[in-house]
């Protein structure tokens, strides 16, 4: 595939350098311009570019957003239509500023950038990880005791998309459900920030109690 990024930071560039090892061409963005990522891109070798944000959007397979929560509406929308789009993102106050609907429960962060995305399919994935821990926690599929990752989304064929290139990065996976239940997963939560493997991670993830129903 050729995934592209908006968002070039630690999560990018690890999430990039793992996909450019497992065969896949990347395109990184950022919001101060292609001419920065210039030696993330050299780092990366010959299957990584670099482009803005709307270029990524339209050029990208699979998009993979790793931005602060707080520039959530910054995200390209129409160049994104049908797209999968993977959300990285945690909702952090101190950074981020205070989001009413977050801090009462009522929604959780990738339903925000869903709803911004209406066209897109998004999933949420890779947001209760480090990213030296993604860059060397990954081992083949078999291996007792692989780290397992949560993912949560509304679109079957697009969480099998991610579901398949999280193995690719050395990960087994566990589907939490449709997106609202991401909130099992996010800061704060027994799933979120500890290695655990598939079954331990099923555990952590009930372990967050009933999902509020709208």
């Amino acid at each position: 595939m050729l995934i592209g990024f908006i968002g070039a930071g630690d999560i990018g560039g690890t999430l990039a350098r793992l996909a450019v090892d497992a065969g896949h061409q990347v395109v990184l963005s950022n919001s101060r311009g292609p001419e920065t990522l210039a030696g993330l891109v050299g780092r990366l070798g010959p299957g990584a570019s670099a482009a803005t944000p709307p270029e990524v959007a339209a050029r990208g397979d699979l998009v993979v957003v790793t931005i602060p929560l707080r520039a959530y509406r910054d995200v390209p929308v129409a160049e994104l239509a049908g797209t999968v789009v993977v959300d990285t993102g945690n909702y952090y106050p101190d950074r981020d500023g205070r989001i009413a609907e977050l801090d009462d429960g009522s929604t959780t962060s990738s339903e925000l950038l869903a709803g911004h995305l209406p066209g897109s399919r998004v999933v949420k994935a890779f947001n209760t990880i480090w990213s030296e821990h993604l860059a060397t926690h990954g081992g083949p599929a078999g291996t007792a005791g692989r780290r397992a990752l949560p993912i949560a989304g509304d679109d079957a064929t697009a969480k099998t998309t991610v579901a398949e290139l999280i193995d690719q990065f050395g990960f087994d996976v566990v589907d939490a459900g449709p997106l609202p239940e991401g909130r099992r997963f996010q800061p704060g939560t027994p799933a979120y920030d500890v290695r655990l493997d598939a079954d331990q991670l099923r555990r952590a993830l009930a372990d967050a109690g009933p999902t509020p129903q709208a």
